[in-house]
């Protein structure tokens, strides 16, 4: 079991496959994209296989696979393969932008994984392509009523990003609102690749709150796991549910029970603080397992109380781009 130094049980691991994503969103990075890692710099599919077991007997019971776009790597199904039979592996989910999941959406349904978050900032054509800075708002579409459909467990990430798209929060809640589906309201982060910096945000979680609240005063505050980073609500009428995350507040951290591992073998306990160790050479070389498991012990015996207090480790956090953390 990983507990760490603040007490807090880890058992969910946010695992990236890549750091590549088909799309350019302006709050990620800029628009001529960052350096992406080299091949060799990444973990192998067999690598990633290995680690997901190593991760599991020292007690994650839930993984998301995150990017980047996880359907970037035409492997990624070897993977969650694998994962379907781990014992003891409990939950399985992905983070998609739902460009390319179309072709394996039959497949994740027959290993079973079947909860999916899907990155969508935007229900207007116009608003999603100046976003995302790529014509894919068909494809999204598409490939998100068809989840939506086929039973899948689909949580949209729509981050509210000032002056780009508060005008789609409301429509996006009427739209879904026939739909088992919970769409939550992110704040935005500063992690844009240096695209812009800023040190505070006007829609806040609280405002986000408020704004709903202007249309749709009849809402419940649901009760949500401990563990969980976002506040939960239903809309009196509304089959699905709708989610505040405060990530740039940070209110969560008490019981965050989260770790990270970006694509290239770095171990985040914090994703406002610095990379803790990098595990990817170490799984390349003589007693991997061993060496791995004592390294996660040791990052996760050092990890700061809050995103705060992690954030103090360096001055540069805000010039990383999201995909290359991982997501």
């Amino acid at each position: 079991m990983l507990i760490d130094n603040h007490n807090r049980t880890i058992n969910y691991l946010r695992l990236a496959v890549t750091d590549r994503c088909n799309l350019r969103c302006n709050y990620c990075m800029p628009s001529e994209g960052i350096n992406f890692a080299k091949n060799n710099k990444l973990f192998s599919i067999e690598e990633l296989c290995k680690l997901s077991e190593l991760v599991v007997r020292q007690g994650i019971d839930k993984i998301r696979i995150t990017g980047g776009e996880p359907f970037v790597r035409k492997d990624l199904m070897v993977l969650l393969k694998h994962l379907s039979h781990l014992d003891g592996l409990n939950d399985i989910s992905i983070t998609t932008n739902a460009t390319l999941i179309g072709p394996y959406i039959d497949e994740l349904k027959e290993l079973g994984i079947k909860n999916v978050n899907v990155s969508l900032d935007s229900i207007n054509r116009e608003t999603f392509e100046r976003i995302t800075r790529r014509d894919e708002y068909d494809t999204v579409h598409n490939n998100l009523i068809r989840l939506i459909s086929e039973g899948f467990n689909v949580r949209i990430n729509f981050i509210v990003l000032q002056n780009q798209n508060t005008q789609d929060i409301l429509p996006i809640l009427e739209l879904m609102k026939h739909y088992n589906v919970s769409v939550r309201f992110l704040e935005e982060m500063p992690f844009n690749g240096g695209s812009k910096t800023f040190n505070t945000i006007e829609w806040d979680y609280k405002r986000i709150l408020e704004h709903v609240l202007s249309k749709y005063p009849e809402t419940e505050k649901l009760v949500s796991p401990a563990t969980s980073t976002s506040i939960n609500y239903k809309i009196k009428g509304h089959v699905g549910t709708f989610g505040l995350i405060p990530s740039f507040s940070r209110t969560f951290c008490g019981t965050c029970n989260r770790l990270r591992i970006s694509a290239t073998g770095d171990v985040i306990t914090c994703l406002y603080g610095k990379p803790k160790t990098n595990l990817r050479d170490i799984m390349r070389s003589e007693n991997a397992e061993e060496n791995i498991q004592n390294e996660l012990l040791k990052a996760i015996g050092s990890r700061a109380k809050t995103g705060f207090d992690a954030q103090k480790e360096h001055k540069s956090v805000f010039e990383s781009s999201m995909t290359s953390i991982g997501g």
